[in-house]
């Protein structure tokens, strides 16, 4: 037991194991940016920050979004909702994780320090962006963007272009599998009055714009692996993790979306993982 719950509710309440998302391209474009691995500080604080951040970020969603996940059949066993955690002790670990990820910043380089508060507060945005508009899935695509963004900066403090090209290829690519999630709640979501691209477009529209998102990706990550200067061995990681991504999309139809969380979850974290092996692999392989 911890003062926030029960270990076990945390890991449940912020989904633990969605940190496979995120943290690998973090790690890329440290990688990257370091032309091999990283020094062991900056990657044990980014590492810090990432896990931070992201908690930071799960939790506020949560604790803002109890009133609809209290009323949605899909979210009704969430431990907010069930009671196992608290109200005061989630906004108490989110204010905790707010002050962990500031100090890894701080400990990181001065930039990463003076982002850090626009950091929180864009990864706070997405939980409110549903009550004003379906861009909303965009919104979370660009706070895992930041992902190989902040890994690029924890080694080297300046934006450069493979890591601006990687930031869009995660945008669309998160924005892509949120908008098939999504799918799951479009009756709540018109009934309640949140926006999501199915709700606004339909379901077929939304398959859509979800395959555009994904063909978007895959042109990002091809580009930026040219500008990063990755040898031979990215670009058949990167053909991989296409016909993934076309997978992804042959498991779901408009009438059908009983795959939708294998495809949510299982896919895409392989995508997250096989890209990071893909950049290593470019890295240390054929210069």
């Amino acid at each position: 037991m911890t003062p926030f719950g029960s270990f076990a509710a945390i890991c449940r309440m912020i989904k633990i194991e969605h940190s496979i998302f995120a943290l690998p391209f973090a790690f890329a474009g440290a990688f990257i940016a370091s032309g091999g691995i990283p020094a062991w500080k900056p990657f044990v604080l980014l590492t810090i920050a990432m896990v931070a951040v992201r908690s930071f970020a799960m939790a506020f969603n949560r604790v803002v979004d109890l009133p609809f996940d209290r009323r949605n059949p899909r979210t009704q066993n969430r431990p907010l909702v069930t009671g196992e955690i608290t109200r005061l002790q989630t906004w108490a670990f989110i204010v905790v994780m707010a002050v962990v990820f500031v100090l890894a910043c701080a400990g990181l380089n001065r930039l990463c320090l003076m982002l850090s508060p626009l950091a929180l507060g864009i990864s706070a945005l997405y939980s409110v962006m549903k009550r004003f508009t379906w861009l909303c899935h965009f919104v979370l695509g660009a706070v895992l963007g930041l992902a190989p963004l902040a890994g690029w900066l924890s080694v080297d403090p300046v934006f450069t272009l493979p890591a601006v090209l990687l930031f869009w290829g995660v945008l669309f690519w998160v924005a892509g599998f949120d908008i098939l999630y999504s799918c799951q709640d479009t009756a709540f979501d018109i009934e309640v009055g949140l926006h999501s691209v199915p709700a606004r477009f339909g379901i077929p529209t939304a398959l859509v714009i979800s395959t555009f998102c994904h063909v978007n990706t895959v042109v990002f990550f091809l580009l930026a692996g040219w500008a990063a200067g990755l040898s031979w061995a990215w670009y058949p990681v990167w053909a991989i993790v296409s016909l993934v991504l076309v997978l992804e999309h042959r498991l779901i139809r408009a009438d059908d979306l009983s795959r939708v969380n294998m495809a949510f979850f299982t896919l895409n974290g392989v995508v997250s993982i096989v890209v990071f092996a893909g950049i290593v692999a470019g890295i240390f392989i054929g210069r």
